[in-house]
């Protein structure tokens, strides 16, 4: 089946070229990135993580969130997901590869995350998240081609892959989980020491997630010939609408803890963030850009009129993924780190490299879902 990547009109082709045009770019701020060290970056001994793990950690929710496709299409036979269900895999397969990205352009040197492997700490979550996002990948891998494969032959897919599926579903729940410990096990960090951190995790992936394969839909029905339909579609929007709100409510039950308890070091971070404090705010417009998105997309997702309507779904599906992006990017991430355990405030900004470099990768990301999808389109066309 790889020979259909090699095969597409003019459209195609210039995606995939402008795609690796970016790539190439951002390979080359990434150069400096290694001869110079993260000294070109915005982060600095009071904001350790920046930029690249506000992605990583992002990106982790969207490939968790196939499990929203993949468990009502196989547990509970929902066949309106049938047509949708390998795009949902073949998605985390490209969220899950930019995630390891992250991690690799994050250390610096890239070769030291083989520390990881060579010399395993099982005390350690970071430990455990390598192994989590390597695991979901390649049961993706496995599970995406083999489907497609037999989709191909008329057949249905083997018996044993069918274990492999059962276990993805918990293994997606997993690596969203394990990555909520990285934060809420870090004591000091107030923003982060949280015993609902993963469900927020859990909820903020199963809205994002939902609502860029949502996006992922209509873009494919728009230049392609492939059209999932209009029920799962619809689908996908309840599941968005219903995560949305659980999202926003645990964003509440964080401001209600911090500010009725009257402790200040726990109402720092989020006073930072949304008010500003002692003259320093420069993430106080998008925190409330990002709430006003949030909202803005529940009220056009919650009144069935909005949301059966494709184009209001859809600047409803942006919306909620936008906004997320930056709740639980730099908002999660810098937050966390402001003001430090000293309550001195050092802000944070990426830098122009930084932004490159992260571009770069988003490229890839979207290179992987391009090939993949056309792999999916043409065997669909075949059949």
């Amino acid at each position: 089946m790889l020979e259909k990547v090699f095969t597409g009109g003019r459209k195609y082709w210039g995606l995939v070229f402008s795609l690796l045009g970016i790539i190439a770019i951002a390979f080359f701020f990434y150069m400096i990135q290694i001869r110079d060290g993260l000294v070109i970056t915005g982060m600095s001994r009071d904001v350790s993580w920046g930029f690249y793990i506000a992605q990583f950690t992002f990106f982790v929710g969207v490939a968790a969130s196939a499990v929203m496709v993949v468990l009502p299409y196989y547990l509970h036979d929902f066949k309106a997901f049938g047509k949708i269900t390998i795009l949902g895999e073949f998605l985390a397969i490209a969220a899950v590869t930019m995630c390891l990205l992250f991690i690799f352009v994050d250390m610096g040197q890239p070769f030291r995350i083989f520390n990881v492997i060579l010399y395993p700490t099982p005390n350690s979550m970071m430990f455990w998240d390598t192994v989590a996002l390597l695991g979901y990948l390649l049961l993706n891998l496995v599970i995406g081609w083999v489907t497609l494969s037999a989709e191909r032959k008329h057949l249905p897919p083997p018996g044993w892959v069918k274990p492999i599926i059962y276990l993805s579903i918990p293994w997606a729940i997993s690596i969203h989980t394990v990555t909520a410990f990285l934060y809420a096990g870090i004591p000091g960090r107030h923003l982060w020491l949280t015993a609902i951190m993963a469900a927020r995790f859990l909820a903020s992936a199963f809205a994002s997630g939902p609502a860029l394969l949502i996006l992922l839909c209509l873009i494919v029905r728009r230049f392609t010939s492939f059209d999932a339909g209009r029920e799962p579609l619809q689908a996908l929007a309840k599941i968005v609408t219903y995560a949305l709100t659980v999202n926003i409510f645990f964003v509440l039950l964080e401001f209600f803890t911090s500010y009725y308890s009257g402790v200040p070091s726990h109402s720092g971070s989020l006073g930072y963030l949304f008010f500003g404090l002692e003259g320093s705010g420069s993430l106080v417009p998008w925190m409330w850009l990002s709430s006003m998105l949030s909202l803005t997309a529940l009220l056009l997702l919650i009144v069935p009129r909005t949301r059966r309507n494709e184009a209001s779904l859809a600047v409803a599906a942006f919306f909620v993924f936008f906004g997320i992006w930056i709740d639980k990017g730099m908002g999660l991430v810098v937050g966390g780190f402001i003001p430090n355990p000293f309550e001195t405030i050092t802000e944070y900004a990426p830098t122009a490299p930084e932004l490159i470099i992260t571009l770069g990768i988003w490229a890839i990301g979207f290179l992987i879902i391009t090939l993949l999808y056309k792999i999916t389109i043409s065997v669909r066309e075949e059949v």
